[in-house]
């Protein structure tokens, strides 16, 4: 090689290892791009500890210190307020989705969600692996003392869920977040920047209902039988909790974007908002800021 290309070469390499480490300086200054960070990590982890401990069935009546109810629903008698763990931290994943679709546009929600899928795919087929390796004899019978006499059955038991409910729950989160986003940005789009309320808790009442259905379609209509009734029933008194959870957390919103605003600035937060609106001539271009 001619010396000259040599040290045209080298070079550029210079030019490369010195800049990178300031593009990165220059991104985590940048307040609008931490946040974005930060809402997507959480909203990942959030995501994925409702799944591992969606395998626990709790007495929503008990944990209000209330008398487990009984009622009928199409026909379906004796049922209660009895649900997944995991529904304790799935409104917050709906809460989380508005404040991106606020702030960062459908694009944005679309690219969090399909991370947060692909991990959650990623750890279920992990599960399935530790399971099916072998386990130390000794390990067996280890929490015998604690009332557990066959440590493998007991993992087999959190980590084991059907295959029908993981299907389901995961296409049920895909299409439900669609929903959301799309129901988020029509009202919007009729109300403009008022009425947070009306756009946050309205599109979590129609993407919960679709999310109800379709985890519950999928996993025991499809997976195991479960009769239309009993299918219908249970998809209502889940989405009643959902519904409640969605009305009582959203003042939640208005602290957020509250702290957003603060954070960011007045003047960022409204560019982030028209930008996320895809209003090109007043497309927000983000400025780094020490934080």
């Amino acid at each position: 090689m001619d010396p000259a290309d040599q040290s045209y070469v080298f070079h550029c390499t210079d030019i490369h290892i010195f800049h990178f480490p300031i593009m990165i300086h220059n991104i985590l200054k940048d307040k609008p791009t931490k946040l974005f960070i930060g809402i997507a990590c959480f909203f990942v982890a959030n995501a994925l500890i409702a799944e591992c401990i969606g395998g626990k069935i709790f007495s929503l009546e008990k944990l209000v210190g209330a008398h487990p109810s009984s009622f009928t629903l199409f026909g379906q008698p004796g049922l209660a307020f009895n649900l997944t763990c995991g529904v304790l931290l799935w409104p917050l994943e709906f809460i989380l989705t508005d404040v991106v679709n606020e702030y960062f546009g459908p694009k944005a929600v679309r690219k969090i969600s399909y991370i947060a899928i692909g991990l959650i795919t990623y750890a279920f087929l992990m599960f399935y692996m530790a399971i099916h390796i072998p386990g130390a004899d000794f390990w067996f019978g280890s929490k015998t003392d604690s009332g557990i006499p066959n440590m493998q059955d007991a993992f087999n038991g959190i980590f084991g869920q059907g295959m029908w409910i993981i299907l389901g729950s995961l296409v049920a989160f895909f299409v439900s977040q669609l929903v959301d986003v799309t129901v988020f940005h029509r009202i919007k789009r009729a109300t403009g920047e008022k009425w947070v309320w009306l756009r946050a808790t309205g599109s979590t009442l129609v993407s919960q209902l679709v999310d109800s259905f379709v985890v519950l379609f999928i996993a025991f209509k499809i997976g195991n039988g479960w009769s239309w009734q009993l299918v219908l029933a249970i998809c209502i008194v889940n989405y009643i909790y959902k519904s409640v959870m969605a009305i009582v957390l959203t003042p939640l919103i208005y602290l957020l974007e509250k702290w957003i605003e603060n954070y960011v600035g007045h003047e960022t937060a409204k560019k982030m908002k028209l930008a996320a609106m895809g209003r090109k001539e007043e497309h927000f271009e983000s400025t780094p800021s020490a934080g």
